[in-house]
């Protein structure tokens, strides 16, 4: 029980030494300790499944996602052990203000991978929608890139309308020779029963008309499968070019299509907004609550001794420098005097000897006088 405390005293960044003295105060840095965590916890898990999506692989998604995790909570751990609780709360407010703006940031990057897991389902759903209308574009794109196709499919239909109508031309005639034998009165028949004059004209352009669609067909036939095959080789062209789009349109998952997918939805879906927004302000809350705890309770006996041993050490450091200034005064007030002691003893000894020499100077002068 006691190395689970000392860790969690550990994550919320307290001093082990003063927080020992104080045991009043230690829920309340077991709380923070256990917050900053979880925070941790629920970065690598959101940094796992970020890079999963990305690299697709399970052992590097997993390194990074603990040095993501790792990474928040030590910003967790030094965001909360930096703060200080002061004896006025403005002064407080004015130092966390920059601390709360980072946690909110972290929070926002945080919720978002875990966002994307949370709403997976409908999230493929819209990309499976996207990838088909990718799929029906690339189509479109591909079938005006290669015209040919058309006009061969246009020729091939053009074609089968002429047999159609050389078909229904033999139809009528047919229609008509056979009125014509049983007697039946029409705009182009006699009315006779038989096979008389007309009916063998009759019977003459059906024959030619006959012969006409047999010919029509063959040849007819023959440009329609030297068309077929034109026809093939250009959609095996275009099934060649969308087999090379095909694995950038299955590979639409990525982090940022999934992104966009979670905005799409969000904009159609009232209730996944709502969701979205209290997911965001509940990891909102999770990040800044170690700030919060610290902001909101009263200043303890942990921060009275925090305090204290901070002040003593400044008025150590104040002492030293004391000590050490008057140290560095008093040996350079020691230089100066007996330098200065010195330079008068030079200029002395200099001045007598000097001194000496004129004198010395001024006898010989005066001896070689008397002589002359």
């Amino acid at each position: 029980m006691q190395v689970f405390t000392r860790f969690f005293w550990f994550c919320s960044g307290a001093n082990f030494s003063i927080l020992q003295k104080v045991p009043t105060e230690s829920n309340k840095y077991l709380g923070i300790g256990a917050t900053v965590l979880f925070t941790g916890i629920f970065a690598s898990l959101a940094g796992f499944y970020a890079l999963y999506t990305v690299f697709q692989t399970w052992t590097i998604a997993l390194f990074f996602g603990v040095l993501w995790g790792a990474m928040i909570f030590n910003l967790d751990r030094f965001i909360v052990s930096s703060m200080r609780k002061k004896e006025h709360d403005w002064s407080e407010w004015k130092l966390a203000l920059p601390r709360l703006v980072l946690a909110l940031l972290l929070a926002l990057v945080i919720s978002k991978p875990l966002e994307l897991k949370l709403f997976e389902r409908e999230i493929n759903r819209k990309l499976d929608e996207q990838k088909i209308t990718f799929i029906k574009q690339a189509k479109d794109d591909l079938a005006e890139g290669f015209p040919e196709i058309q006009a061969l499919a246009e020729e091939k239909e053009g074609l089968k309308n002429e047999e159609k109508q050389y078909r229904a031309y033999r139809d009528k005639l047919q229609q008509e020779y056979d009125a014509e034998r049983f007697g039946e009165k029409t705009a182009s028949t006699s009315g006779k029963v038989g096979l008389g004059s007309n009916a063998k004209k009759k019977e003459q352009q059906l024959d030619m008309a006959q012969e006409d669609l047999k010919l029509l067909s063959i040849r007819n036939e023959v440009r329609i499968q030297e068309l077929d095959a034109q026809i093939e080789e250009f959609r095996a062209k275009r099934e060649a070019e969308f087999e090379k789009q095909a694995p950038g349109i299955d590979g639409f998952d990525g982090f940022a299509a999934r992104m966009e997918g979670l905005a799409q939805l969000t904009k159609e879906s009232e209730a996944m907004a709502t969701t979205q927004l209290f997911l965001v302000l509940l990891f909102v809350a999770i990040e800044t609550a170690p700030i919060f705890v610290k902001l909101i309770s009263a200043r303890g006996p942990y921060d009275e001794l925090l305090e204290l041993h901070e002040d003593q050490v400044k008025l150590y450091k104040n002492e030293k420098w004391q000590r050490v200034n008057g140290e560095s005064e008093a040996r350079l007030s020691y230089f100066k005097a007996t330098h200065f002691y010195a330079s008068e003893l030079y200029a002395a000894s200099t001045n007598l000897e000097n001194k000496q020499k004129f004198e010395l100077s001024n006898k010989r002068s005066s001896g070689k006088m008397e002589n002359r």
